[in-house]
Parts: structure tokens; C-alpha cells; sequence
């Protein structure tokens, strides 16, 4: 759509209650875009159906009217991918969030794509279960966003990322078509797996509005959590593989002092190490496995790959330690960061790194860089302040620059430019360097299979 979209909205009134269709311009631009706000989105009107025949309607009606559709979950990601640029209809699934048929049996649950991610982890715990996808938005984050992008988080060394999480999906695709998958089968030798081609595609196939979840037992009990001080980013991967190797760590997360400091600025938490490094470790350990990781905490000290280190005594404590590497995306919020969400395979992550840094600081050495990230997984997150002295638009055409310099790190270490938020509006221009010309045509072409009208997120990932 080159113009911006006009909604006549009268006919899809009728079909829907009042407080289903919403026109307020302070909730147009709420539900316009997500967390990372870097384009000025606006909604047309926002729709918030309550069963998976109101999204068929909504479809149906988008469909006859050549109406775009923007889906809408808790609206944490940070690639641009829930953002209406131009007054597109925004699908909101606040309101179908009920979880149902939970089978203690196959501990599974059904839910809607509007349920919260910690509400899901709530619910699992009451059961005596888990739910693993774990990350700092899971208070807000929605689960029809966490499979739309593939959620990973802090446990995928142990338990993989949501894909591993679903055993089904009802979707409604853009001509208006149910399609159920999956069916909670572990195990289905009938062709193509076609409900994983709805997991990572962003609602640009179809809507999610329902998931059979799989649920794991029994939850881990008072996991505990280590603090190692790291001297040397060489030791980094050495220090994965020398607990892993012996124990199942549940998390094996990195930052940097430099990332430290901006949490230190933003609170007023106390660090419980007495001396400060480059860098941090924080493992997150089941409490069978202490003595073993307390062992290998010595040895690991004894041989010089930490500095220093501490262990939780309680969960209160555990999560105070957490608190070091969850609230850094919200202390960096300030300074406005140009964000990154890349992937190498950890046994080439330094080298990568050494490289990266390099080249920023030669190239933009007015710039501050704050990286962290998941070791076992290889997913960093890197992220470039703005300059007080900088305009906005000025700093977005110099880091547009810094990550083509980046993504052509990214692509000589075979690693991808989204690991976690997926491509929507920001990685779109960047595809390239991790998708051939061959793997970006088939994608079209799937697209034009399941949304022959282009009425479903358009422009993300790529343009048609």
C-alpha cells in the first residue's frame, strides 16, 4: 500500500460489539507499534476479536475491502514487526487470553495467543509443571507474539527455544481459512510439517489463535544461581564448556561491566562482587547439581578462568543476582539504543566479537557499544547508544551503516542477523546477508500460498 489506508469501518462494526473496534487516537498509536518505537506507527482502528470466528470475520472482511492487517501482541519485540506504518487495521489478541484442556497426562494446555507468558508459567507451577521460554518481557509478552517470533530466552541451552514449546496450532490464514496442526502428535510421518512454518513467520501466513503448549515435569526446585567475574572474554566459552561438560546448566548468560554500570546507574542495587571485571557469567543451576558446579567453580577459579564469584543462598537472593542481567535492556532505554539481536555458533563468538569491536570503534568511535548475551546459544544482543548531541534521524543513518558493517561479520561467520525478535520492518533492508536470493524467493512464495492478497503483516521480513 503506497498510500495511507482509509477504514470504513460500518460493516465490520455490525459483525462485532462496540468495545471490539476502537478508534481513540492515543490507543491508535499504543497499538501502532512495539517496544522499540523507532518508526511513528498509527493504527487506522484497532480490532480486538474474541474467538478464532472473529478473526475469521476480520480476515474475511480485510480480504473483501483490500484492508492490511497488523497482528498485535504484548508488543515487546524490537524488530518493528507489530508496526502499522500507514493506518492499517491493528488485530489485537488482548482479549482472547483463557487457557483451557489442560491434559495432566500429556501436560499440555491449550491457550490463546493473547495469554501472557508469565501467566502461562503461573499457571504450569500450579500444576506442578514448568513452562521454560523465560525472558525479561514475559510479564507483557503474549504468547501468539512468542511463537510468531520464535521466542528464545535465558533456558534455551536446556530446553530450546518455543518451537520445542508447541505440539499444535489453530491458525486462520489470509484467505480466511482454519487450518488445525500439529494436534499434540509427538511423532506424525504424513508429509510436510507445515504448522512449523507458522512459528518464526511474524503473522505473515496466518493468525494464531490457538496453541497446544507442552508443558515439562517436575519444575525445577529453588533453582540457584552463580556469579563468576571473567577477566578475559577468551575464558567466556572455555567456562561453558568446563561446567557443561559435568552439569546441565539451565542458564549460561554474559554481560559487561560497561553494561553493569548502566544498571548500577538506574538503581540502587548493591554488587555483591568485591572487585569489578570486563565481564560476567550468571548460571543458573538446578539445586542437585551444587556440589558438582560448587567443585567446578574452584577448579575453574584454581585454573584462572574467573576472577571471583558468588552462589545464592535462597530464591530471594537468586533473584537479586538476576536482576544484574534483566534490567539491562531498561537502563540502556534512556539513551535510546540502536538495537541488534544476532547469532554466531558460540565456539566462534569471540573471534566474532574481537572483529565487531574493532571495526565499530575504528568506524564510529563516538558511539557506545553495550553487548550481553547467551552463551550456549550463540544469540548476543548489541546495542549502540545515541549521543546526547546527536538528532535522532542522524544517529539511525550512521547505524544503519554500523550494522551493514556488522551483518558482514555476520555473514563470514555463517551466524544470522535475528535470532530472537525476528526480521519485521528493521532487519527487513538486511535479509540478505543470512537468506540467499534462492531461500528469499521461496519464502515469497509461500507467502503467496497462505495470503495470496498480501493482507497479512505486509512488509515485513521482505516486500512482494
Amino acid at each position: 500500500m503506497s498510500k495511507r489506508t482509509v477504514l470504513n469501518l460500518k460493516e465490520l462494526k455490525f459483525h462485532l460489539t462496540p468495545d471490539q473496534v476502537v478508534t481513540d487516537s492515543d490507543l491508535l498509536t499504543l497499538y501502532g507499534q512495539d517496544w522499540l518505537k523507532q518508526w511513528n506507527g498509527k493504527a487506522g482502528a484497532v480490532v480486538f476479536p474474541k474467538s478464532t470466528e472473529d478473526v475469521v470475520h476480520i480476515v474475511n472482511w480485510a480480504k473483501s475491502h483490500k484492508i492490511s492487517l497488523i497482528p498485535s501482541g504484548g508488543r515487546t519485540g524490537l524488530s518493528g514487526g507489530a508496526t502499522a506504518l500507514k493506518g492499517e487495521l491493528v488485530v489485537s489478541f488482548d482479549k482472547m487470553n483463557h487457557l483451557s484442556d489442560f491434559n495432566p497426562v500429556e501436560q499440555t494446555v491449550l491457550v490463546e495467543p493473547g495469554v501472557v507468558t508469565q501467566t502461562l508459567q503461573e499457571f504450569a507451577l500450579e500444576r506442578d509443571c514448568f513452562f521454560p521460554v523465560s525472558f525479561a518481557a514475559e510479564g507483557s509478552s503474549q504468547i501468539g507474539g512468542n511463537i510468531a517470533t520464535n521466542a528464545g530466552g535465558v533456558h534455551v541451552i536446556r530446553y530450546g527455544t518455543m518451537r520445542q514449546s508447541v505440539l499444535g496450532l489453530e491458525v486462520v490464514t489470509g484467505e480466511g481459512k482454519v487450518l488445525n496442526l500439529g494436534r499434540g502428535l509427538i511423532k506424525n510421518a504424513t508429509g510436510y510439517n507445515l504448522m512449523n512454518l507458522f512459528i518464526g513467520s511474524e503473522g505473515t501466513l496466518g493468525f494464531i489463535t490457538k496453541a497446544l503448549i507442552k508443558l515439562l515435569s517436575p519444575p525445577p526446585k529453588d533453582p540457584l544461581v552463580f556469579l563468576f567475574s571473567v577477566e578475559n572474554k577468551s575464558h567466556i566459552p572455555k567456562l561453558y564448556q568446563h561446567f557443561k561438560t559435568q552439569i546441565a546448566p539451565m542458564a549460561f548468560e554474559m554481560f559487561t561491566d560497561k553494561a553493569l554500570n548502566h544498571v548500577m546507574e538506574s538503581s540502587d542495587a548493591v554488587f555483591p562482587l568485591e572487585n569489578r571485571s570486563p565481564f560476567y557469567i550468571l548460571m543458573e543451576i538446578e539445586e542437585s547439581d551444587k556440589e558438582k558446579a560448587f567443585d567446578l567453580f574452584e577448579k575453574a577459579l584454581n585454573d584462572n578462568l574467573l576472577q571471583d564469584g558468588t552462589l545464592s543462598q535462597n530464591q530471594t537472593q537468586a533473584r537479586e543476582l538476576w536482576k544484574f542481567r534483566e534490567n539491562i535492556t531498561e537502563s540502556l532505554s534512556e539513551h535510546q539504543p540502536y538495537k541488534n539481536d544476532i547469532c554466531v555458533r558460540t565456539s566462534v563468538m569471540v573471534e566474532f566479537l574481537d572483529e565487531v569491536e574493532e571495526c565499530l570503534k575504528k568506524q564510529y568511535p563516538e558511539f557506545e557499544v553495550i553487548w550481553f548475551g547467551h552463551i550456549g546459544d550463540g544469540n548476543l544482543h548489541i546495542n549502540i547508544l545515541k549521543p546526547k548531541n546527536l538528532e535522532k534521524d542522524s544517529f539511525l543513518k550512521q547505524c544503519e551503516k554500523a550494522s551493514a558493517i556488522l551483518f558482514s561479520l555476520v555473514k563470514k561467520y555463517q551466524g544470522t542477523i535475528s535470532a530472537e525478535h525476528g526480521i519485521g520492518l528493521l532487519k527487513k533492508p538486511y535479509l540478505n546477508y543470512t537468506r540467499s536470493e534462492e531461500e528469499i524467493e521461496l519464502m515469497k512464495k509461500i507467502k503467496r500460498v497462505f495470503d495470496p492478497d498480501g493482507i497479512l503483516n505486509p512488509g515485513k521480513i521482505f516486500d512482494l
